[in-house]
């Protein structure tokens, strides 16, 4: 399989949200060194936990700062944007950074209400997302009515985040789909993926891609590991509780807490959906996973609170799949 990485910028209590930013520059660089094929970024709005919410900013500074690794969003939520918009901003970066550029999709609302509200998603707003996405390839391969530029000689791989309908989508449109969470845990998800490429309808000689999405932490033994993995399970789980997705926090100051019965059950849930061991359990579980997906991409999204510890589990993925 192909190895990629996903980092969502995630903010950490005690530090400035820029140092996020930074972070995210700093582990692009690192991937490059590291060897993975792909560097991917997030979008989310208004979510204290997470810095990035222009993902097309962030790449133009990664791009920057590196020579050769691909870069893509994983994903644009095409709701929020007029396809002619993420058209323009995406070839402006293969303009920047030719031969390098990817562009994920998603379909996810706002993670609030106000939120929402604030990116003018009514609750009657319909669900036009196929009809977006035809349109943004038609000004992406330039066979739409209006010319977007900048003119690139190359074409941006599109990728479907899947969510709900993403699997049958990436299907009917001809795309490669991207895999993880919910969907990827649930028990007929290689019956899913079987019929994504019996249905898949070629575009322009387009294949049936499928890239498995999973938070991976390798660490010198599985306790040390699935404590890397305490401080995003944690914040998840208490976000349930307060509806604010926190800041990532020492895993001490976890441990410290006080902790409600319930809690403790949703983080061990939590903690047992993490890749999170040594590097021979987690070599095992990844072969379970792409023997039961037929997986062509892992897109690692690990993160931790301890940046060095995570600078060294994404280097020991690395070592352990290279």
């Amino acid at each position: 399989m192909r190895l990629s990485l996903l980092d969502r910028s995630r903010t950490r209590a005690g530090a400035a949200e820029g140092d996020a930013l930074e972070h995210t520059l700093e582990r692009a660089v690192a991937a490059e060194a590291l060897g993975y094929d792909r560097f991917w970024v997030a979008e989310h709005h208004g979510v204290p936990g997470i810095a990035s919410g222009a993902p097309a900013v962030l790449l133009a500074a990664i791009g920057a700062r590196t020579r050769s690794i691909r870069l893509g969003s994983g994903g644009v939520m095409l709701p929020h944007h007029q396809p002619l918009v993420v058209a323009e901003q995406f070839l402006m970066l293969a303009g920047l950074h030719p031969g390098r550029i990817d562009l994920g999709l998603g379909r996810s609302p706002g993670f609030t209400a106000p939120v929402r509200r604030a990116l003018r998603q009514g609750a009657e707003q319909s669900d036009a997302f196929v009809e977006d996405v035809v349109e943004l390839r038609g000004y992406l391969e330039g066979t739409a009515p209006v010319t977007a530029r900048p003119l690139v000689e190359e074409e941006i791989p599109l990728f479907v985040l899947a969510t709900g309908r993403g699997i049958d989508v990436a299907a009917r449109l001809g795309l490669p789909v991207v895999v993880g969470g919910p969907v990827l845990s649930e028990p007929d998800v290689g019956d899913r993926l079987a019929a994504y490429r019996r249905d898949f309808r070629a575009h322009r000689g387009s294949l049936p891609r499928v890239t498995v999405s999973l938070d991976v932490l390798v660490a010198d033994t599985d306790r040390e590991a699935r404590d890397l993995a305490l401080p995003e399970v944690w914040a998840m789980v208490r976000s349930r509780r307060t509806g604010v997705f926190a800041p990532l926090e020492p895993v001490a100051q976890i441990r410290a807490a006080r902790w409600e019965d319930q809690d403790r059950q949703r983080v061990e849930a939590g903690l047992d959906g993490v890749a999170a061991g040594r590097g021979d359990t987690i070599r095992q579980r990844i072969e379970q996973l792409a023997e039961r997906t037929g997986a062509d991409e892992l897109l690692v999204t690990g993160s931790t609170y301890d940046r060095d510890a995570l600078a060294a589990s994404d280097a020991a993925v690395a070592a352990l799949l290279g």
